[in-house]
This record gives C-alpha cells, sequence and structure tokens, in this order.
C-alpha cells in the first residue's frame, strides 16, 4: 500500500506540473482552457472555476490541458437549425440552447440563417412561422447548452490558432520545461535536507565497528593516495575500495593540513554474484546555501546529460527496445526506491521529472516537440500547415506511441512476472 501510495503521489505530482505549465501559458496568452484534467478515462471528480473545469480521471496514464481551437469546436451553428436563446443584462446572447429547448420555457426559439461565433459574435435568423429577419448579437462568454451541460464558445481571439508562433511555442513547451523546474526545486530540497555531496573524497560519518573505524580514519579527512595511486574524487576512491575486498590498502589521508599513512583492509561484501569491499565510511556534505542552490542546477544539469546520451544510444541500436519501461516497470521501480528511504524516493521522482520533460520535447507526433515541430515549420514557411494534414500526422502518432506503450508494457510483465 506504501509503494502504491508513493506511486499515485509521485504519478500525481509530475503531471499536475507539466500540465500546469501548459494551463498557466495558454491562460497568458489569453487562450481559452476548457479542461485541465490529471489522468484519463471517466471522471472521478471534477469543478469548474475561472471558465476552466478540473478534472481528476480513473486511468493513471497521463493529463492533458484541452485548449479551444485545438479540436473541432462541440457545436457548429448552421442555417435551418433551431435553437433557443438567452439573453444577459446587456441584451446580448448569454445561452444558445441547441436541444431539450422545452426546458427552457423563457428562451427565445428561432431558426438560424446565419451565425458567426468566431469574429462577429452574431446570429441572424427568424423566430418560428415569422418573416421578419432578427439580429442578435453574441456575448463572448456565452454559453452552449447541450443535454443539459454548458460549453462556453470560443470566439476566435480565444483559439489557440490565433495566437503569435511565439505564444503558441511558449504554451507547448511549458509543461516540458516544468518538469525541469520541478527537478531543480526537488534537488534544491534534497540539498537544504542532506548537503551538497563534496566531489573531493572526503569523509563524512564514519560507522561503528568498521575497518574504517578501526583504522583510526576520523570524519573531515580527505584521501590524497591509495597505494601511490592519486586519488582526487569520491568516486576514485570508492572504486579502488569495492576493487580490493579482503586486500590491505595504504592510504595517504590529509588532517588539519597534515599528511598521515594509514592502513585499512576493506570487508568483503557479497552483491548478488560479485564480492566487493567496504571500510564504513560515508560522503561529507556541503551544507552552504551557495553550494545547495548550485544543486538543483548542476544535478538537473548532469541527469539531463546522462539521459539525452543514452537516448541516444537508443536511436543507435546501442541499446535495445528490451531496456526501455512503461508503468509497469516504473512502479516496479519505485517500489524499490521507496524501501530504500524519502531521500532517493525524492531523487527518483527528480529523475523521472527530467525524463518526461525530455520525452515530451521529442519531435514526434503527438507529443509536446512533435507539435512545436509544426509551429516552428511555421515559423520558417510564414504560414500555417493545413489543420487536416497535422491532426493525421498527429493521430498517426498517437496511435504509435500507444503502439510502443503496450509493447514497453509487456515487455514490463514478461521481466517482471513470466
Amino acid at each position: 500500500m506504501t509503494t502504491v501510495i508513493a506511486f499515485v503521489l509521485m504519478f500525481g505530482l509530475l503531471v499536475f506540473v507539466h500540465e500546469w505549465g501548459h494551463l498557466i501559458f495558454a491562460k497568458r496568452a489569453g487562450m481559452l482552457a476548457r479542461e485541465f484534467a490529471i489522468g484519463m478515462g471517466p471522471k472521478l471528480f471534477a469543478f469548474t472555476k475561472n471558465e476552466t473545469l478540473y478534472t481528476i480521471r480513473l486511468l493513471p496514464i497521463g493529463g492533458y490541458v484541452r485548449v479551444a481551437g485545438e479540436d473541432p469546436e462541440i457545436v457548429e451553428l448552421k442555417a435551418g437549425h433551431h435553437v433557443g436563446l438567452e439573453f444577459n443584462e446587456s441584451g446580448k446572447v448569454s445561452k444558445i440552447i441547441v436541444n431539450n429547448k422545452s426546458k427552457h420555457p423563457h428562451a427565445r426559439v428561432i431558426e438560424v440563417e446565419k451565425a458567426d461565433l468566431d469574429h462577429k459574435l452574431m446570429i441572424e435568423g427568424y423566430e418560428i412561422d415569422e418573416d421578419e429577419k432578427l439580429y442578435f448579437e453574441v456575448d463572448p462568454k456565452a454559453q452552449f447548452v447541450l443535454d443539459e451541460k454548458e460549453t462556453q464558445i470560443a470566439p476566435y481571439n480565444r483559439q489557440f490558432a490565433s495566437k503569435s508562433v511565439l505564444q503558441r511555442a511558449m504554451q507547448l513547451f511549458a509543461g516540458p520545461l516544468m518538469n525541469f523546474v520541478l527537478a531543480m526545486i526537488i534537488f534544491f530540497i534534497l540539498g537544504f535536507i542532506q548537503g551538497v555531496p563534496v566531489n573531493e573524497a572526503k569523509l563524512g560519518d564514519i560507522i561503528a565497528d568498521t575497518p574504517a573505524e578501526q583504522a583510526g580514519l576520523q570524519a573531515g579527512d580527505e584521501i590524497v593516495s591509495i597505494d601511490g595511486e592519486q586519488v582526487s574524487t569520491w568516486e576514485e576512491f570508492t572504486e579502488i575500495v569495492r576493487d580490493n575486498p579482503g586486500e590491505e590498502l595504504d592510504m595517504t589521508v590529509l588532517r588539519n593540513g597534515e599528511r598521515q599513512e594509514v592502513s585499512v583492509t576493506p570487508d568483503s561484501l557479497k552483491q548478488r554474484d560479485v564480492t566487493i569491499g567496504q571500510i564504513g565510511v560515508e560522503r561529507a556534505f556541503d551544507d552552504s546555501f551557495i553550494k545547495t542552490i548550485q544543486f538543483g542546477f548542476t544535478q538537473t544539469y548532469e541527469w539531463t546529460k546522462l539521459i539525452l546520451v543514452n537516448l541516444g544510444k537508443l536511436v543507435t541500436g546501442q541499446f535495445s527496445l528490451d531496456m526501455l519501461s512503461g508503468p509497469v516497470g516504473i512502479y516496479d521501480a519505485t517500489d524499490r526506491v521507496v524501501q530504500t528511504g524519502f531521500i532517493n524516493y525524492l531523487m527518483w521522482t527528480a529523475i523521472l521529472s527530467i525524463n518526461l520533460g525530455i520525452v515530451n520535447l521529442l519531435p514526434l507526433p503527438a507529443l509536446d516537440g512533435g507539435r512545436l515541430l509544426f509551429v516552428g515549420i511555421e515559423a520558417v514557411r510564414g504560414k500555417p500547415i493545413d489543420p487536416q494534414k497535422e491532426g493525421v500526422v498527429h493521430f498517426i502518432g498517437f496511435a504509435l506511441l500507444m503502439l510502443l506503450m503496450l509493447v514497453v508494457t509487456w515487455n514490463d510483465i514478461q521481466r517482471l512476472f513470466l
């Protein structure tokens, strides 16, 4: 149960931050954000605030922000349609009742002759059995009422396509950007909680009843060399210790500005099929404010670089598709991470956030990166690509991504359960 809660909270946070980025930049650009959803499938919880429907949905496999103009509008008024009209205090149409007009006895029923809800915000038509043509102004926030559900109209200036190339690009880029920001914040928090790992081979706490304590090593000691081999980083130090179980190591230690010689014999520790050396020391940490701030940026950069390198290996065939993990694999990894403590859980969340940001920026159809690619092509051409053609590309891309997700998930299930 602990793993389930940890996974749901982590998933919810990653998706929330990503979609929140899309939402904020959409609203700043004046777009009408119809829905902000966490999860897919049937609604579990919903409320409306400031024109946007906020929902939590059943299936924890993603989320979305639905912006007006990205999908076909729900209702298109055409000549011959019979609709009911209700008006606000300014005399403008505030509600357009599409069906069940009998439930709205105060609505004025007309037959539509002409309507423009994109630019002119007007409806022309006739009352039933009347010859006089009537003209009605429509409020920019008027609601369609279909099956007793209200949906706000979207004038063209509130639609995604009406905005500048830069505004649309920022709205698409904002989701992945917020994932990188979240990772930086988590690394900041980790830095404040535990301090920043010192790069040098400097010792932190010495564990009792271990070879390190028995040899007289002390917290604050810096390892300068081992068996005459220069040591400059913590990684070099730990690698030598791990590779020499049961072998005496002569260490040169810098303590209070003076060099001292210490001999240590690492214990032998069996890990799976490998025996490694261990002397019982912890890494030193720096808890200065400046180092903590730097840690947030440097760790985000280092993990981003590492993920991009591995992604490149996948593209070039150095990694196989079997090495990818889907939701099942991520859940299993989360289970193992949760058992190692809260600090590692935070680290894992930050790494997954960077992963999510990078994957969404890939120039693949249906992903943010794919849509950014089309916006970029438009900027170069000076005119947009046919929306129908772009929609077909994104649909095919989405179908292929779902197929890839099924393959990866099946691989996870085979690896873990079969």
